[in-house]
């Protein structure tokens, strides 16, 4: 009797273990080699090993260091200065043009790292400055901030994209492109917010003084300087898109791209190449035993019938098929408020995937919105990484309790996204039919 209840004890264990601040690793990995032992004995133990070779040997798995090589290279040449001081001498005569401005440097450099820790904590640095410098609103600023920072997590190469497809076996590259449509869309939905409040209000959102705006000819000028970096985006998206190359073989091209860049701007340097690895060695090892130990974890929650358990429970939901979407989403967008996005994907992904291809549902067009879902993660209070991206960038003597202030509006932006996403799928889903 008590062997039907252990998908839900293991689960549950796994959640207490989170909840007390046990890291992601060690609390997949205690709860996975501990219901194996008490079951099977110590010969089950073994089947680590096996969840390693199977790591190890991911294919879409190795797209995660190659892109991640690639963001920070781009980094390390100065490229996210250039995209912003080009971007925002073109939108000052515009009223909030600067906010908007910070929410499409975001989604650029969303295409160029995939991470959204460096995005946010690079945009407090550059943009948050320059727009408090103008008299912009600080809560609107720093709004901008977060949820064009979060964008990186949709808009390809996305590493928690990479994570779920290996996780579950969706295609990485279809992700790419519902990921890179969704972001648009809430790009677009975020600047339309930052335009209708500065409509309203002009107070909030000046426009950028006369003596402080560049020439036309030095706007065109400034321009040059993030050519090769947009190019080296488009070339390695449209690989991508075009079946030219799998995401994987595209990154690889990508690490070379970036760091020609880095040459031809006369910014390469041995340190900057040095930084770029060990940052892109820290990633992986992250990612690559997280993936480790959740394989593990999947495999010995199958074993004891966890997806069967699962199926049942999920028979009971009321409303159909619409019903199961979204209460697997308010899971997700629960679990966001307080654990990292990471953990949400290896828990969740390959225990809802199965449940949705069984309901008939298109899992592509649900993990696009378990991706929007996870995107409000990284803003909900009171556990959002962002918001602490934020604070440990932002200027000396700001207050957690602004910035959480600052972000819920952009929430409330998000979740207009995630319906659209939910209710009217061809809104936010023409990226991937295009592929099609």
């Amino acid at each position: 009797m008590m062997e039907a209840y252990m998908p839900l004890m293991m689960f549950g264990l796994l959640i207490v273990m989170l909840v007390i601040g046990l890291p992601i690793v060690y609390a997949l990995a205690l709860v996975a080699l501990g219901t194996a032992y008490v079951l099977w004995g110590s010969g089950s133990i073994y089947g680590i090993v096996t969840a390693a070779i199977s790591t190890m040997n991911s294919w879409n798995l190795l797209a995660t260091p190659l892109f991640c090589f690639m963001s920070l290279m781009l980094f390390e040449a100065g490229i996210v200065e250039d995209l912003y001081e080009a971007f925002y001498s073109w939108t000052a005569k515009i009223r909030g043009g600067l906010g908007m401005c910070t929410i499409i440097v975001g989604a650029l450099m969303g295409a160029m790292t995939g991470v959204v820790a460096g995005t946010v904590i690079a945009l407090t640095t550059i943009a948050l400055p320059q727009m408090l410098k103008y008299r912009y609103d600080e809560k609107i600023s720093m709004g901008a901030v977060l949820s064009g920072g979060t964008l990186g997590q949709l808009i390809p190469p996305s590493t928690n994209m990479i994570v779920y497809g290996t996780m579950t076996g969706v295609s990485v590259g279809g992700l790419f492109a519902g990921g890179m449509s969704a972001g648009i869309v809430l790009a677009l939905l975020y600047c339309g917010y930052i335009a209708i409040r500065c409509t309203l209000n002009k107070n909030l959102c000046p426009v950028m003084p006369a003596e402080d705006r560049k020439s036309f000819r030095e706007n065109i000028i400034g321009l040059k300087k993030i050519f090769w970096p947009c190019l080296l985006i488009i070339g390695v998206l449209g690989a991508i898109y075009g079946g030219l190359a799998t995401p994987t073989e595209a990154a690889g091209c990508g690490c070379v791209g970036a760091v020609l860049i880095s040459v031809f701007n006369r910014r390469f340097s041995f340190r900057a190449l040095l930084n770029a690895s060990i940052g892109t060695l820290k990633n992986i090892a992250m990612v690559g035993f997280i993936t480790l130990a959740a394989s593990y974890f999947g495999s010995v929650f199958v074993a004891i019938g966890g997806n069967k358990f699962v199926a049942e429970v999920a028979a009971r939901i009321p409303g159909g098929s619409t019903g199961l979407v979204l209460a697997c989403l308010a899971i997700v967008f629960f679990l966001g408020c307080f654990i990292d996005t990471i953990a949400i994907i290896v828990i969740c992904a390959p225990i809802f995937t199965p449940l949705i291809m069984s309901a008939g549902i298109d899992p592509m067009w649900f993990a696009v919105c378990f991706m929007v879902t996870l995107q409000c993660g990284y803003l909900t209070p009171p556990f959002g990484f962002s918001l602490f991206y934020m604070k440990s960038a932002a200027p000396e003597g700001t207050e957690l309790k602004t910035i959480y202030q600052s972000a819920l509006p952009f929430i409330a932006v998000q979740a207009i996204g995630l319906a659209i996403c939910v209710f009217a799928p061809p809104l936010v889903m023409w990226g991937e039919y295009f592929m099609r």
